[in-house]
């Protein structure tokens, strides 16, 4: 029987589930997904979702267009746990004109609010880009300390680390950043508490250096060098007041942190680096089973490929009629095989400077679907097929696969946070 039933958020193509169930599918069952694309007509990660999880109810709609009741419903079902990556792109840097939490899509934040306000889960697990601990640009620190504030007024505390794939053996360099929340009034929040707080009004560092060190959930799967990367520590109380901290809060968060009754101890942190990555190499199908649309003999496209991965130094002008010059180093001609890969992004299908390039054989070559999904470490062909809400089933094209594989997460670090938290939460039945 499941121990922790999930809501899954902005689903995509249910990489959260993937890296759960491999975790423990017995453990965590995944009761409801909501997964919508707004801008596009055709839904292809609900129809993915649809087809591989059809023992769930996927929600396919906005999600500001679910009803309460929907939430009520789920909070009846015995959902205890919600988790979600949600939409990122108004704070990365890929994303130019970047707006944070007050962008479009920024906002979708207020609806795992909402959720959580009328669900109560026991615990979130959530993803977002590591460029969200710096934005806005103009007064750092702030959307960041606005959703530590959201959580602390909900009575949860937030644990956080920016997470590099590929120091902790996964086939991919991507730092994303994961949060932990837990609901105060579980057992294991009382714990927390009761370690980080001497006395209800006093911040007491060296407990909450002993939790981001030792004891907390990242701390556990995640181990990190005992000690602070050139002295970067900072500690903040929030303001009582969210509409004070939009308006005036700046603060500095480093890449692990911790959230209780308003106070938060962040500290800059390296990992051990005692695992080794698993390389792009290794995960690479064979030349026999590439079919030949991936390879390049184009001598126009390999030209392009040439001029994007090399130095350049461009001439721009501005809105205001500024000229200037934009200049970007070069890079290697082709991607190595005994490294991992580099981070994945949606225009990994399109020939541009992100783009993966192989070179085995004396041939150049793209990577396939399959590689996509596997330097996600999802099954091969998890997102070959998907059904529509007719029953139809359907194959996905292929730049659509390689689209969903670079908006996803790597689910070998999901897994690994699920098997620790499937650990705390038995820690605390006993």
């Amino acid at each position: 029987m499941s121990k922790l039933n999930v809501f899954s958020m902005f689903a995509g193509v249910g990489g959260f589930e993937v890296g759960l169930h491999k975790a423990d599918m017995n453990y965590y069952k995944v009761l409801y997904q909501n997964q919508y694309e707004p801008s596009r007509k055709a839904q292809d990660a609900f129809d993915v979702l649809n087809y591989r999880f059809p023992n769930t109810e996927t929600i396919g709609i906005d999600v500001a267009k679910i009803p309460n009741e929907k939430f009520e419903e789920m909070k009846n079902k015995g959902v205890n746990m919600i988790v979600g990556g949600f939409p990122c792109q108004d704070y990365s840097v890929a994303h130019t004109g970047a707006k944070g939490i007050e962008g479009k899509k920024g906002v979708l934040f207020w609806e795992i609010k909402r959720a959580t306000e009328i669900i109560r889960p026991k615990y979130l697990i959530l993803e977002n880009v590591d460029r969200l601990l710096k934005s806005p640009t103009k007064q750092r620190g702030r959307d960041f300390a606005i959703m530590l504030k959201t959580f602390s007024d909900l009575n949860y505390s937030v644990e956080w680390r920016v997470i590099n794939a590929a120091d902790y053996g996964q086939p991919q360099r991507r730092r994303r950043l994961f949060f932990f929340v837990y609901r105060n009034d579980t057992k294991w929040g009382k714990s927390v508490n009761e370690l980080l707080s001497k006395t209800s009004n006093e911040l007491d560092s060296n407990s909450f250096e002993e939790y981001i060190y030792k004891k907390g959930l990242f701390a556990r799967q995640f181990p990190i060098i005992q000690e602070p990367f050139k002295n970067r520590i900072a500690e903040y109380t929030l303001p009582l007041d969210i509409v004070e901290i939009s308006d005036k809060f700046t603060g500095t968060v480093y890449n692990t942190g911790i959230m209780s009754k308003g106070k938060y101890y962040t500290i800059d942190t390296k990992p051990l680096g005692n695992e080794k990555p698993t390389t792009l190499g290794q995960i690479i199908q064979p030349e026999n089973e590439v079919d030949e649309r991936y390879f390049l003999t184009d001598e126009e496209k390999l030209n392009k490929f040439k001029y994007l991965r090399g130095p350049k130094k461009l001439e721009r002008t501005a809105a205001n009629g500024h000229k200037y010059f934009y200049s970007e180093g070069g890079m290697s001609p082709y991607d190595s095989l005994d490294l991992p890969g580099r981070t994945m992004l949606t225009s990994e299908g399109s020939i541009n400077r992100s783009t993966h390039l192989l070179y085995i054989n004396n041939r150049y070559r793209l990577l396939t679907p399959i590689e996509a999904e596997r330097m996600q470490t999802f099954p091969d062909d998890w997102t070959k097929y998907g059904k529509t809400t007719t029953g139809e089933v359907r194959e996905i094209s292929p730049r659509m696969r390689m689209f969903f594989m670079g908006n996803a997460l790597v689910t070998g670090i999901v897994e690994r946070i699920g098997i620790e938290l499937k650990r705390i939460d038995m820690e605390l039945k006993k």
